[in-house]
């Protein structure tokens, strides 16, 4: 019986030992040098002492290492959770005074540069060639693991300026694996075009199939996202057969007709999720790959990976929306009304989840935990958890799922989950540039509009330069707007929808 996710990498690079498990600009890693590195670095890091179960935090850029320390990580028996180095120096700080972790992994300029945000933690910086040198036999030391320990945690935003560190264990990746190779038969030796940055659940579940299916990840650096016609080329030269990525990129690729003349023979699978995927440029991936299968996939990170899935089957009209399909199986979908009542066929509803697929709750913060991951209202018989998206669905008669929206401030932009009142949280508590504000989303335009009061109209550079010592750029504003009061409701509380009808109306006219 399988109990963790790392123990399937001992029959992985024993049967493809001499096989490429990672390529990154042209140096191939077999899965035999990609194991002696994880154990050259696992003894690193348990040079301090036992890490089981312990969380240890990875700095590091996307590249062979990143790979490699994760599975050191996991080969320890601890937790990884990986952190972008591209965030602000504050940003980091929080991540790592919030979680606290037992140990940092990173290298030596990324320490130079983050040294305030590492004060009072262990630090380990890589510095030798783990690839050279003699090679060390792949071993893990997870024999009194359990399948409901942690095995990673991702951080996403957090209403408070503290972003939300969500725990995701070991059976709910073995379990969304089975599922994946039940549905979609993926072979062994899949080459991934692994675009997305490593502090996303796509990379997590890309280093699974590395891990379980002897699958080689081909990473592509970032800069691919800004030039697609470099991008598309990549995919023809490394012979690229499944992708999973959100559908901003897909989006400017079709805009640019980059896949007009292209031939990718090799490109059998594509999954998308974590926007909504416009149909327009949906339809120009389908009619230009009529052999290769898509399919939209749709769950919050508190969900492990995707909790439903839809393969489009067959051509859809562009006036219609790509449903977010069927419940995954061993996960099940409550469509909940306000009266917490299941709601009828048609009828929109919040979509809350059960199942193994669940994560485990946010790290240190048992509060906002229990505010989401809460008794299932139609069981009174014994415990049970489910979770609420705060997404807005309905079913239809065939059974689809179809998006609707958000009840609340969360968004989805770029592929980023955002919550907003951290944006408006941030700008009054802590940069206190304004008396109140309130961001929106227009969806529209699909850009963020900040709605603000203060004694005088202030600089956008200055929000962009406050702001960008706090957050991601994704994160900052696009439009600033002054109002001498922000609108109320009936309730006292900021009427966000009324600014959203403003927004959708104001950004048209300032381009």
């Amino acid at each position: 019986m399988r109990t963790t996710v790392i123990n399937q990498f001992d029959e992985t690079v024993r049967r493809y030992s001499e096989e490429i498990a990672i390529v990154e600009e042209g140096v191939k890693v077999t899965f035999l040098q990609l194991g002696s590195m994880a154990m050259k670095i696992k003894k690193e890091v348990l040079s301090k002492g036992t890490v089981k179960n312990k969380i240890i935090a990875v700095l590091l850029p996307k590249s062979k290492e990143i790979v490699a320390t994760d599975l050191a990580v996991l080969a320890a028996g601890a937790v990884f959770m990986n952190i972008d180095c591209k965030l602000p120096q504050e940003r980091i700080k929080a991540i790592v005074e919030h979680v606290c972790p037992d140990r940092i992994v990173t290298n030596t300029e990324l320490f130079k540069k983050f040294s305030e945000a590492f004060q009072g933690c262990e630090v380990f910086c890589l510095g030798a060639d783990y690839l050279g040198g003699e090679l060390v036999v792949w071993k893990s030391e997870t024999d009194s693991l359990i399948d409901t320990d942690p095995f990673c945690i991702i951080n996403t935003s957090g209403s408070t300026g503290i972003p939300k560190a969500v725990v995701l264990n070991q059976r709910s990746f073995m379990d969304f694996i089975d599922w994946s190779d039940e549905v979609y038969q993926f072979g062994n030796r899949e080459r991934l075009g692994c675009l997305t940055p490593v502090y996303f659940d796509i990379y997590v579940f890309e280093l699974c199939l590395l891990l379980s299916r002897g699958a080689t990840m081909v990473l592509l650096d970032a800069r691919y996202s800004t030039f697609p016609v470099e991008l598309i080329r990549k995919l023809q030269e490394e012979r690229i057969s499944f992708i999973f990525w959100v559908p901003t990129i897909m989006v400017n690729i079709a805009n640019a007709d980059l896949l007009n003349g292209v031939s990718l023979p090799e490109l059998k699978r594509v999954w998308f999720a974590g926007e909504v995927f416009p149909m327009k440029p949906f339809l120009y991936w389908y009619d230009h790959l009529k052999e290769t299968q898509f399919s939209n996939l749709y769950g919050p990170i508190e969900i492990t990976l995707d909790c439903t899935y839809y393969i489009v089957e067959k051509r859809l009209n562009e006036q219609e929306l790509l449903p977010i399909g069927y419940p995954c199986r061993n996960t099940d979908i409550l469509i909940l009304n306000d009266n917490d009542e299941r709601c009828k066929v048609m009828e929109k509803g919040e979509l809350c989840v059960r199942g193994s697929s669940l994560a485990m709750g946010y790290y240190n913060d048992l509060e906002r935990t229990q505010q989401v991951f809460v008794q299932n209202p139609l069981n009174k018989s014994y415990p049970e958890l489910i979770y609420r998206t705060g997404d807005i669905v309905y079913q239809r008669e065939d059974g689809e799922i179809m998006f609707v929206g958000r009840k609340d401030s969360l968004i989805k932009h770029s592929g980023y989950r955002i919550e907003l009142t951290e944006i408006e949280h941030l700008l009054v508590n802590k940069c206190k540039l304004v008396k109140n504000c309130c961001a929106v989303y227009p969806k529209a335009k699909k850009e963020i509009v900040l709605y603000y009061e203060a004694a005088e109209e202030v600089e956008r550079a200055t929000f962009y330069r406050e702001l960008g010592k706090l957050v991601p750029k994704y994160m900052i504003p696009k439009y600033f707007i002054k109002r001498d009061t922000l609108p109320q409701n009936a309730n006292g509380k900021i009427n966000r929808l009324q600014l959203e009808e403003e927004a959708e109306k104001a950004v048209r006219r300032m381009g």
